[in-house]
């Protein structure tokens, strides 16, 4: 461990980015239930060949479990006893799966499986519900989820009519496993939770043990941080019972867990272990692999470039089964994602693996993992410029994937597909392969894009540029106005998809055209490009308008981080109007000397990238910034609730703050004032400091009508959902929990927040995303609006504004942009409070009327 001190240093770690759908290491391992092991029909043999087996098996010894179970069947057929024959055959199928023998596992369950159906018709259930669990295992690792599902099911059925109520448990634990596999996470974590609850109050036993480590693998998969506890729990009981087949299983999903928390020497620590203790190949291998790939993330040579060649070769010496068919996928992609993978090792030899993996998976009638083997194929003739070659695997796969109606496969096979048009010149073919993937990207909206990147879809990687590449090719040269129109949808898609992906589920439900809520609004998207910036104009009726500034990505980018930094009241103001001139020129210039804007009031910003990080309302025209002369507001995309003016009900607000240092968060005196001059302005019930807990909020929520809530309190917002929360009193609340806090009013849409103001928040410091954070809490709080800070504003221009904020509101027929716009007005033009700086930070996102 010495030499991996390099890990603390404060390096981001990256999870692993692969394209490809992976089954979660051993989380689709089935329960061997109580009665699966346990499970004997009488004997008066001297030897029980079938305890002796047991015990074998419970301590990992899977060989000599194989041979005193295939002694034990030659015994019970010599002897005529038919039950006890079935039974041993059951017992050895499961060894020889522990041991990677699928097709010796498969003689022997189906041979159990013929003897119960002709030799004994009146077999107990139990022993029909142990051979179809032993039947459905195999399955799962031969690529047939459902299937395996199918089985569980039916076997589910005997155990209970055996009035097992473990066996049961242990067969619905399996089917949420299924489940995963699968790829219908929330589905499994729902069932693995109530099995869960049942399970508490039960001994220690290994159906517990494996009820746990599934739920714990489920809720990593969807970025639960409440995976760690539970696998931890799991972990203390499979050690004091020594349940030795699932300690390396749970102790890889801890390492994962300590990935995904930043914590690489522990993770090391938890694979090693791992390692040590399985005596299955498979998990080995699953162990080696994970730090390999903890390795690589860190660009630590020296450690992966011995280990490489290694797994290369337990990977080519593998009997063929699922779990090592996707192995070797992972491996692959792992490597083909690394700038120079020949530098390890060559590219050769993956290919050679791949091609290997394809006939293994064709034997083994594995078609999804062929589908993935064809694909990551592919990339590698990709990758050496023999496209002709790349074309026919990766259509191969994308065919495949289209027979099995496997979007996750579609998507990638498809987007490789338009890739290898584009770079052949076939513009046509390539939007066509492009839109393919998006469509099935969309399909798979619930179950796949929030999905943490490790199990399946890096968002970055994986996802955003299928959109990103797709809109690129719309609007090349002089776009039609249907190609305006699709690459707006798809814009609007991304953003959603992105915030899906932030909170790991699907955000946006009820939707409508916000370009249709209001005809004196005019919606800008500008779309930032390798090598341009593309702005796209919609406006209530009228056609789609766009234009184009010439300019890098990079240099783009540059300008915008330039802008920022310049805002600080510190620096050069000339500096900073320059720059922010630029931007305008960017922007809004060109439309404006069209006169584009004569009707528009409101100018709503559907941002791309880094643009979010800026204060729009800050432009400068060179005489006038640009909320002098428009409202400016902010939306996550096009797609937002139906909205109710304030006005239909009389005002009124929850209004809570700290004004004190708190959990080493530094004092906010003005908040108190803040506070005060608001509940002079509207209605309010007022938590303020110790009344601000997060139960006190979530109480004042459920019980007030109130249609503001207004929170004067430190925040952060982050690109990570572990990392954007908010302070109450009583500590930091998350904004899962803020969210659900928020929504606390049932699902009654006349209840819904319609404002929610935080207005001493930050965004995390060196994230170039953390706006996903305001955007994500902006959507999932169930806020038809909110106003947020996108830096520390000064507390006494932050009181000042949002005490202007309130009189404008209250005036009749006013929007809540126009009311911000004109407190950020008033600080311009009559307060010493006149730099960006001040005002610029607090911003509208949703709805503005």
């Amino acid at each position: 461990m010495k030499q991996l001190r390099w890990l603390y240093i404060s390096l981001s770690i990256l999870s692993l980015c692969l394209a490809i759908t992976i089954t979660p290491t051993r989380a689709s391992l089935p329960v061997p239930t109580t009665s699966t092991l346990n499970a004997s029909a009488s004997t008066s043999q001297p030897t029980n060949w079938l305890e002796q087996g047991r015990n074998l098996y419970h301590s990992g010894r899977f060989a000599e479990a194989v041979t005193i179970w295939q002694t034990a069947a030659q015994q019970y057929h010599t002897q005529g006893d038919r039950l006890n024959e079935a039974l041993s055959l059951s017992y050895l199928s499961l060894a020889q799966q522990e041991l990677n023998q699928w097709q010796a596992a498969q003689q022997s369950i189906e041979q159990s499986l013929k003897l119960l159906q002709t030799s004994i018709p009146s077999a107990d259930a139990i022993l029909w519900a142990q051979a179809l669990n032993t039947q459905a295992n195999l399955q799962l690792h031969t690529g047939k989820a459902e299937t395996a599902l199918e089985s569980w099911q039916q076997a589910q059925k005997f155990y209970e009519q055996a009035g097992d109520t473990m066996g049961s448990l242990g067969s619905q634990i399996n089917q949420a496993q299924a489940l995963q596999s699968l790829g219908f996470y929330r589905r499994s974590k729902q069932q693995l939770e109530a099995l869960t609850q049942k399970l508490q109050g039960l001994p220690d036993n290994e159906i517990k043990v494996s009820g746990l480590r599934s739920l714990g693998l489920a809720l990593q998969i969807i970025g639960d941080s409440k995976s760690q506890q539970v696998l931890e729990q799991g972990l203390a009981i499979a050690r004091q019972i020594s349940a030795q087949p699932q300690l390396s299983s749970i102790l890889i999903g801890l390492g994962q867990t300590a990935v995904d928390l930043q914590d690489p020497e522990s993770a090391l620590d938890y694979f090693e272990q791992a390692q040590l203790l399985t005596t299955n190949p498979s998990d080995r291998l699953q162990a080696r692999l994970a730090q390999f790939k903890l390795f690589l993330n860190y660009d630590k040579l020296e450690f992966v470039n011995p280990l490489a060649p290694q797994l290369l070769q337990q990977l080519r010496e593998l009997p063929p089964s699922h779990t090592s068919l996707y192995a070797a996928i992972n491996f692959v992609a792992t490597l083909d994602r690394q700038s120079n993978p020949d530098q390890i090792l060559p590219l050769k030899d993956l290919a050679q693996l791949m091609a290997v993996t394809v006939k293994s998976a064709q034997q083994i009638q594995d078609t999804q993992a062929e589908a993935h083997a064809l694909s990551q194929w592919g990339k590698l003739y990709q990758r050496t410029q023999q496209l002709s070659e790349a074309q026919e695997l990766t259509q191969k796969s994308l065919n495949i994937a289209r027979q099995l109606q496997a979007n996750d496969i579609i998507a990638q096979s498809a987007w490789q597909v338009g890739q290898l048009y584009k770079q052949q010149g076939d513009r046509s073919k390539a939007i066509t392969a492009y839109t393919e993937a998006v469509n099935a990207l969309k399909a798979l909206r619930g179950d796949l894009v929030a999905i943490n990147p490790d199990v399946q879809f890096s968002f970055r990687t994986s996802v955003e540029p299928v959109y990103r590449e797709l809109v690129d090719l719309l609007l090349e040269n002089q776009p039609s106005q249907a190609e305006l129109i699709q690459a707006r949808e798809l814009i609007e898609s991304l953003q959603i998809a992105e915030l899906d992906n932030f909170f790991r589920e699907a955000c946006l439900d009820k939707t409508q055209q916000i370009d249709r809520v209001d005809p004196t609004a005019t919606v800008i998207y500008p779309i930032i490009l390798p090598d341009r910036l593309t702005v796209i104009l919609s406006k209530a009726g009228q056609p789609l308008r766009s234009y184009v500034t010439h300019k890098s990505q990079a240099e783009i980018e540059q300008t915008l981080d330039n802008f920022l930094v310049a805002l600080n009241p510190v620096s050069d103001s000339k500096n900073r109007d320059r720059l922010s001139q630029q931007i305008y020129g960017w922007l809004i210039r060109p439309e404006e000397a069209e006169q584009a804007f004569i009707d528009t009031k409101t100018l709503v910003f559907v941002l791309d990238g880094r643009l979010r990080n800026i204060p729009i309302a800050a432009l400068f025209d060179g005489k006038q910034y640009l909320i002098e002369k428009y409202a400016v507001a902010l939306s996550p995309g096009l797609q937002l609730m139906a909205t109710r003016s304030l006005h239909q009900n009389h005002i009124s607000a929850i209004v809570g703050g700290i004004s004190q240092s708190r959990a080493g968060f530094s004092a906010l005196p003005a908040v108190e004032s803040e506070v005060k001059q608001i509940s002079k302005s509207v209605s309010s019930s007022v938590l303020l400091n110790q009344k601000f807990t997060s139960q006190a909020l979530a109480e004042q929520v459920k019980s007030s009508n109130a249609g503001i809530v207004h929170l004067a309190t430190h925040g952060q917002f982050s690109s990570r959902l572990e990392d954007t929360f908010l302070l109450t009193w009583d500590g930091q609340v998350n904004v899962k929990e803020l969210s659900e806090l928020l929504k606390n009013r049932g699902s009654d849409p006349s209840k819904a927040i319609e404002l929610l103001v935080l207005s001493a928040c930050d965004t995390a410091a060196g994230d170039d995303r953390a706006v996903l954070g305001l955007a994500g809490l902006a959507v999932k709080s169930g806020a038809r609006s909110t106003i947020a800070t996108l830096w520390p504003v000064k507390d006494r221009a932050a009181a000042m504004l949002m005490t202007r904020f309130y009189e404008q509101l209250r005036q009749p027929k006013i929007t809540k942009a126009e009311a911000l716009r004109q407190a950020q007005i008033s600080l311009i033009r009559q307060t010493d409070f006149h730099e960006p700086f001040f005002w610029s930070g607090f911003v509208l996102i949703g709805n503005w009327i």
